[in-house]
């Protein structure tokens, strides 16, 4: 779980020339498909950018070596948003620029995925993140109200939304661990924002209690003012949309003044990093998406090939779900070469995006697909508790809406 680049882990450039096809060749009748990879390969959140990158490649190599593919070699682009709006935006002007280049995998964040939706889906580029939940990347701010759109054609995710997240944590805190008075804090970035809001709307629902609501900016690291406010309330649980860089220290710094109660918070804080820059998270909880792979008859694959493989960081949350969207755009080519007598179609990627409605697969998280939205079809949510500095699973289920 280090921050270090797994060396030697990724081809970035494929070379050879363009044939007929329409494909980039490497020799013989073979030809060259690069996927792209945006992540946080560097900075607070590069532990999971880098399991995203090693498990974008795993399915690449995995690909090659059954030739899953007839005459198709995959490669890995991977670029570094830093997490950063503004450079995934400059990345996803690099992909589109590189004309083998037929989909890219990624990115972490929904606030950068907000910036490289459009320019993706006026080049056609198909997309599909790991990671993002933030509702409105699919269905838009009608959502909140049950009038959902789709936003961009060429937008899908193996992640589920905030929807789906917020309820479940609402579910689990109040119905399971019997928490009735929470404080509500968010990072204003827009996974944070849109999860405390779905967390907000669905525990009230229940007929929870928000004692006390707060927002804070994540690049702070002391918060005893905010710590102090909470104490006043009486919660009995914080609940935290963001992640974990900022989370760690706010669960620390709350345990200190003398309160008790658990930092819940999403998949931002399901990291190895949270317990290990939080000296006191016992008991706190997150939510993720799917069963942990590790109980996942379907993932025992993956766990071993990715240990086999000797990457130098873990695959973290995003691992199996990544493997997955990578594997979604593999399939989605294998359905356009089949349908192109074996070879890479001229308009590879208009073809790699029609076949992305018909692609459906059991991978390592379950089985894939998109619905109208171009979101995943499975609502599987699992939470989480800090049992001897580690995340250990409590419960898996689909949410019961408040």
């Amino acid at each position: 779980m280090t921050a270090a680049l797994a060396a030697g882990a990724l081809t970035l450039t494929a070379c050879g020339s363009r044939d007929e096809s329409g494909g980039d060749t490497t020799g013989g009748d073979t030809t060259t498909v690069v996927i792209g990879v945006d992540a946080p390969l560097t900075g607070d959140l590069s532990a999971l950018g880098l399991g995203i990158k090693n498990s974008a490649d795993l399915a690449a190599k995995t690909a090659n070596k059954d030739e899953y593919v007839k005459g198709v070699e995959f490669k890995i682009e991977a670029l570094d948003d830093q997490a950063q709006p503004s450079v995934g935006q400059q990345n996803a002007q690099k992909f589109i620029s590189n004309k083998d280049v037929l989909g890219v995998v990624g990115p972490l964040n929904s606030s950068v995925s907000q910036q490289m939706q459009k320019p993706f889906n006026d080049a056609g580029l198909t997309q599909v993140s790991p990671a993002n939940t933030g509702t409105e990347l699919t269905q838009g701010d009608g959502w909140k109200t049950g009038d959902s759109v789709r936003q961009f054609k060429t937008f899908f995710r193996t992640a589920t939304t905030d929807e789906i997240q917020g309820a479940f944590a609402a579910d689990y805190l109040y119905n399971q661990a019997k928490i009735k008075k929470v404080y509500l804090i968010d990072d204003q970035k827009t996974y944070g924002a849109g999860l405390a809001a779905s967390f907000k709307t669905n525990f009230t629902k229940f007929g929870g209690k928000i004692v006390g609501s707060d927002h804070i900016n994540p690049d702070d690291r002391d918060f005893n003012a905010v710590v102090a406010k909470i104490k006043k309330t009486g919660a009995e649980a914080l609940y935290y949309g963001g992640e974990y860089p900022a989370a760690a220290p706010l669960s620390q710094q709350l345990k200190d003044s003398g309160q008790n109660i658990p930092l819940m918070g999403g998949d931002g804080i399901y990291s190895g990093e949270f317990p290990k820059l939080n000296k006191k998270a016992e008991g706190d909880l997150a939510t993720s998406v799917g069963k942990p792979v590790e109980q996942l008859d379907s993932a025992k694959t993956f766990i071993k090939d990715y240990e086999s493989a000797g990457y130098e960081d873990a695959y973290e949350a995003y691992g199996g779900l990544t493997y997955d969207a990578t594997w979604a755009i593999i399939e989605a080519v294998k359905l356009a070469v089949e349908g192109n007598d074996g070879k890479v179609p001229s308009d590879g990627r208009k073809a790699v995006l029609d076949a992305m409605a018909k692609v459906k697969f059991d991978g390592v998280t379950g089985t894939i697909s998109f619905d109208e939205f171009g979101d995943t079809t499975n609502h599987t949510m699992t939470a989480y508790k800090v049992k001897n500095n580690a995340w250990a699973p409590e419960f898996s289920g689909e949410p019961k809406l408040g």
